[in-house]
């Protein structure tokens, strides 16, 4: 199992400590990752890190698709790979309908659809084995739709860019993890249980397997979890950055008859606190919504507590790694102590 370094902090003003990414790429850790949500890119930073390491893999978790067409992605991923020594993976989401819509001002539309489209479209720039044509739901290439000069022609990359450049995509429902086994290189899955893989993951996972063909397994798909670890004597109040988060995205990312995490907390048995937390945070109620976390959805999918503590329960996350039920852990700390122990237990 490989570490990964979640790199970048949402803010006010952006947050990069390339102190940190440094000792993490000093430790062994495989690769830091930067992401967006309506503030900070996750392509200015992932370049700015790029720019000062020297061997440490740099991703995007994410880019959202909707901000971007799928041409001007491959571009960025083409021309980071390339800079940075083949040191880049892109990371895509979907994003959802507030941010796609109340954000970026496009409509949502078929979240899936557009995945399987963007990524069909970014694979066919990068192999250039004929010039760029693609007539779907989302992307019509070239463009022949109203207001168009009807004088756009299919062109090939000029950049000579890596047909095997790693996509990943992030996706936690049922249909996200069906598409990224079928068209992605790797996933990025919120709030993993590694005990629960197989209950919540893995059959999905490999229905998607199962459609894309040609032998396609666990053995050559990276599922890459996102882990908050914080070291404290004092669980309880170490949980509450965390309690935080979670309580913002099973509240409040999405509406209250579509939200993804708020959906996901339920299958992972937590119903009646996720209605309970939804129901507190769009009232307006904080604290309230922060307070119905429970523990036990913390310790769960994140890591926080003693060092003992956290080194007993890496125990669990390297037996997942072993079962290739996760290929890298994506690391989101603030303390040089946790990072440390973590590479001493799992590297």
């Amino acid at each position: 199992m490989k570490l990964g370094l979640m790199a970048v902090g949402f803010g006010q003003t952006v947050r990069i400590d390339m102190k940190t990414i440094l000792h993490a790429e000093s430790l062994g850790f495989d690769s830091a990752w930067t992401a967006e949500a309506y503030g900070n890119d996750a392509v200015t930073t992932a370049t700015w890190v790029a720019a000062q390491t020297k061997t440490i893999r740099i991703g995007t978790a994410i880019m959202q698709m909707p901000a971007r067409s799928p041409a001007m992605t491959a571009m960025t991923a083409m021309t980071l790979d390339q800079l940075s020594g083949g040191r880049f993976i892109l990371g895509l989401g979907p994003s959802g309908p507030q941010v796609a819509e109340g954000w970026h001002g496009v409509p949502y539309g078929r979240p899936l659809t557009r995945t399987k489209e963007y990524i069909e479209i970014i694979r066919k720039i990068l192999a250039r084995e004929a010039p760029l044509e693609h007539e779907g739901f989302h992307y019509q290439i070239p463009c022949t739709g109203e207001g168009a000069t009807g004088l756009g022609k299919p062109l090939k990359s000029i950049l000579h860019g890596n047909p095997a450049l790693p996509i990943y995509t992030a996706s936690i429902s049922p249909a996200g993890l069906r598409c990224a086994g079928e068209v992605a290189d790797g996933v990025f899955p919120m709030m993993m249980d590694p005990l629960k893989f197989d209950e919540l993951q893995r059959p999905h996972l490999e229905a998607g397997f199962a459609k894309a063909g040609g032998g396609k397994s666990l053995d050559d798909f990276a599922v890459c979890p996102g882990v908050s670890v914080i070291i404290s004597d004092e669980p309880e109040k170490a949980r509450m950055p965390v309690k935080m988060q979670l309580a913002l995205y099973i509240g409040g990312m999405g509406a209250r008859d579509k939200n993804f995490y708020n959906d996901y907390a339920k299958r992972m048995g937590y119903e009646e606190a996720a209605v309970k937390i939804q129901d507190l945070f769009l009232d307006g109620k904080r604290a309230e919504a922060v307070a119905a976390v429970p523990d036990e959805l913390v310790d769960d999918v994140h890591l926080v507590g003693s060092a003992d503590y956290i080194r007993d329960r890496l125990s669990v996350w390297k037996e997942a790694g072993a079962q290739r039920h996760v290929d890298t852990m994506l690391i989101g700390t603030g303390q040089v102590e946790a990072l440390e122990l973590v590479a001493e237990t799992v590297l």
